[in-house]
């Protein structure tokens, strides 16, 4: 199985390893749709950093101090939006994604709901976000190939 995930706030200076990793994942999801012109992949390190600027959080999961995941969210309202879950190919299947994802829940529960969207043919995303407790709300169609699965889980008590 290897050494545990190490979970930590990403700081400025890892966004650039951030965007590298996050672009060579949504490779996959690319291929997926036959569609390389997806947000992710065109994002420019200008781009995070300013999302970063204006209050993103953003996780980042460490294996022999080398960022191997990233996840990121924002409170709109009630309600922690969030978004780009990735884990290196090298590092996938082996629960980080689900650790990412708790963890960021812990850390933003003074909300009352989680919401995030992936695209309807992202199988192992849907499946992964139904057993961590998320159901499908709404969806929408983006193009021809993606239509964008929006899913919310309301906080526990």
């Amino acid at each position: 199985m290897g050494e545990p995930v190490k979970i930590a706030a990403a700081e400025k200076k890892d966004l650039k390893e951030i965007l590298s990793l996050q672009k060579d994942c949504y490779l996959s999801e690319a291929a997926i749709y036959d569609d390389y012109s997806i947000l992710p992949l065109k994002q420019t390190i200008e781009s995070i950093v300013e999302e970063y600027e204006g209050g993103t959080i953003f996780l980042k999961g460490l294996i022999d101090e080398k960022i191997v995941a990233s996840v990121r969210a924002t409170i709109k309202d009630e309600t922690v939006l969030i978004g780009r879950l990735i884990v290196d190919r090298n590092f996938q299947n082996r629960k980080i994604e689900q650790t990412m994802m708790t963890t960021i829940e812990n850390q933003l529960n003074n909300c009352l709901r989680y919401e995030l969207f992936t695209g309807h043919l992202s199988e192992k995303n849907i499946s992964l976000y139904k057993k961590l407790g998320y159901q499908e709300f709404q969806r929408k169609k983006i193009s021809a190939n993606l239509v964008l699965v929006f899913m919310q889980k309301n906080k526990v008590y």
